[in-house]
């Protein structure tokens, strides 16, 4: 259970690791000032007596602007799930008056607050073992994280990094699965997941580079929303309980955590049982039932069931637990308290309410054939109990829990930069260029990848995946209106992607910028406001181990995501990050993707595709 608890994937280990000495190579000045802007932030917000880590170079940007009163919609709380801003959202209602001979209509509009909710999530490791299953509870997992805030999910992402796929059967790495099955077995993965719960994929994403044979790369994205006043955020206090709400409890899942942390191996195709399966019906039941305000009103804090199962999940909600595993519903006779306890068997809620509640979740949760057991109670005793069959087989002390192991420590040398600049060729070398680039599988139609994902479910997209007269042109951001059951609304959301692992391979500080640079800028151009947006980041890295220079690369491009931040006056406000991206000699490209978001209106959002060919060739 420590093992799971403290992995890297549940606890952040490596991002939380102080970093003790910094140096640069060759071509670096743009690195080295980002350093010190850094620095001087870090001075200017009394963060000084604070270890430096790669954590806090992540979250400085939002803590800047937020003393600054730039970033004047962030919710906070103690749920840290999925990120979350305040919009007002006008709602407008229309009713009908008179008879059938004589109709009027009646409007009126009112002005709400919402809360929107975002996440982004990797399941790089089980999609590289389990394809199908691994895409699919990626986008479980992303869901997740937004609904236990108690927000209803209607738009996805998907962005994913791959080997060439049609790379012949014949050079498939031992140990290895084909990129070609991997790329499409995925695909059907995520979108069979989507298609099941009723979830518009709006937009999805494909780069290719060799290093991503390595390890896959596997990113699901979000987007939910829910009214203010039907969100409660609130404390646990001794007396209070906690309701296991969802889907009963198996073997799968079990090591996903630890497994997802560590470096792919010869034999990581032999721990299929790690991936989590999905039960996108089970979700479903639960975003119906969380829809409910009545019931999410009581809920003080939710927590959703991923890496760790029972002893993260519900572990995390108060500082004193005694925990009930016999009550824990299974799928099958024959589970062991440890695997009760560190299942990840996904589509499963915790919440903790008044003891007064429990017959209420109980029917409320039946209405939607959804099993709900009393599971855990609130205590003071300052510990953790685990009890199996009478007998108590966890009982650590929440001061030790908390510490998450030993804090390590790092040094970092940000390696030399290559220079870039480019030389006069000839028009013959240029056009040699321009058909390689045009040739090039960066530059592929992905039409038919994106056909397999539904962008139509709940009638709120904008703007259609595929636009144009023949529904060949992508658009820069995905566009969908908020998911209101009653009235109607102008207000929607933009959401882009920014990433390109030919500049971040080259130098990730200038792939950071890149990214989101180009996150914001499609977002911009889809029609969303600049001072709008908020951002959030996705890191994959190589395994660091104790080499400075490793250590170098998501040094150096958190400080690019940061400069970026800084310059555009803009905060990434969640993330997600994963140091596991090697397989013995190899290594994946080093990844930051940006994603960026946005409020704004349906009736502004722009598409690129030309919309009168009269107005062009006349």
């Amino acid at each position: 259970m420590l093992d799971t608890y403290w992995s890297d994937h549940c606890r952040h280990t490596t991002f939380l690791t102080k970093i003790e000495d910094v140096t640069f190579g060759e071509n670096t000045a743009p690195v080295q000032r980002a350093w010190e802007t850094y620095l001087t932030t870090r001075k200017n917000l009394g963060r000084e007596d604070k270890p430096i880590t790669l954590m806090d170079i992540a979250l400085i940007g939002m803590r800047e602007l937020k003393k600054s009163g730039e970033l004047d919609n962030l919710e906070v709380s103690e749920e840290v799930n999925a990120a979350s801003i305040v919009v007002p959202v006008e709602i407008s209602n229309s009713s009908f008056l008179g008879d059938l001979g004589d109709l009027a209509v009646q409007s009126s509009s009112k002005t709400e607050e919402w809360l929107v909710m975002f996440k982004n999530e990797t399941h790089n490791h089980p999609t590289e073992i389990e394809p199908f299953g691994g895409a699919a509870t990626c986008l479980g997992g992303c869901i997740r994280d937004p609904l236990s805030g108690r927000s209803y999910v209607y738009q996805a992402m998907r962005v994913t990094g791959a080997g060439n796929p049609l790379t012949p059967f014949s050079e498939t790495l031992p140990g290895k699965l084909p990129q070609k099955k991997i790329c499409q077995v995925a695909a059907k993965g995520y979108s069979s997941y989507g298609n099941q719960i009723g979830l518009a994929t709006g937009q999805v994403a494909e780069v290719y580079h060799p290093g991503y044979v390595a390890k896959r790369l596997e990113i699901g994205a979000v987007v939910a929303a829910a009214p203010r006043s039907q969100v409660f955020r609130g404390s646990p206090a001794p007396g209070d309980v906690i309701l296991l709400i969802g889907g009963r409890t198996g073997r799968d899942g079990v090591g996903g955590a630890t497994g997802s942390s560590k470096e792919h191996t010869d034999t990581a195709l032999e721990n299929s049982a790690e991936v989590q399966k999905g039960d996108a019906p089970t979700e479903r039941k639960i975003q119906r039932l969380f829809r409910n305000p009545e019931l999410t009103r009581k809920i003080k804090i939710c927590n959703d069931f991923g890496a760790g199962g029972v002893s993260v999940a519900i572990g995390e909600i108060a500082p004193s637990l005694e925990i009930n595993l016999d009550a824990v519903s299974k799928k099958y006779d024959g589970l062991d308290g440890t695997e009760l306890a560190i299942s990840e068997s996904q589509e499963r809620m915790a919440v903790c309410v008044d003891p007064s509640e429990i017959d209420f979740f109980i029917a409320e949760a039946d209405k939607e054939n959804l099993e709900c057991k009393h599971v855990a109670n609130v205590t003071d005793s300052g510990r953790l109990v685990m009890t199996w069959r009478g007998k108590t087989i966890v009982d650590l002390s929440r001061a030790f829990l908390d510490t998450n192991g030993v804090q390590q420590s790092a040094k970092i040398h940000v390696a030399a930069v290559s220079n870039r600049q480019a030389h006069r060729t000839s028009s013959s070398a240029h056009f040699s260029q321009l058909t390689a680039h045009l040739s090039s599988l960066s530059l592929c139609s992905q039409k038919g990848l994106g056909e397999i994902f539904d962008g139509s479910v709940g009638a709120g997209t904008v703007l259609w995946p595929f636009g144009g007269d023949r529904q060949l042109t992508p658009p820069d951001a995905m566009v969908a209106k908020l998911p209101l059951l009653e009235g109607d609304t102008d207000v929607c959301t933009y959401m882009s992607w920014g990433f390109d692992p030919e500049i971040s391979s080259w130098s990730p500080f200038h792939g950071a910028v890149y990214a989101v640079t180009e996150s914001v800028c499609k977002a911009v151009a889809a029609g969303a406001l600049l001072s709008d947006i908020r951002l959030t980041l996705q890191e994959y890295f190589p395994k660091l181990g104790n080499d400075p220079s490793r250590w170098g690369m998501p040094f150096a491009a958190l400080l690019g995501a940061y400069q970026a931040q800084h310059s555009l006056r803009l905060a990434a406000i969640g993330g997600k990050d994963s140091m596991s991206g090697s397989f013995n000699e190899l290594d994946v490209p080093p990844t930051l993707v940006s994603f960026a978001l946005a409020p704004g209106k349906a009736s502004l959002a722009l598409s690129p595709e030309f919309k009168n060919q009269d107005l062009l060739f006349p």
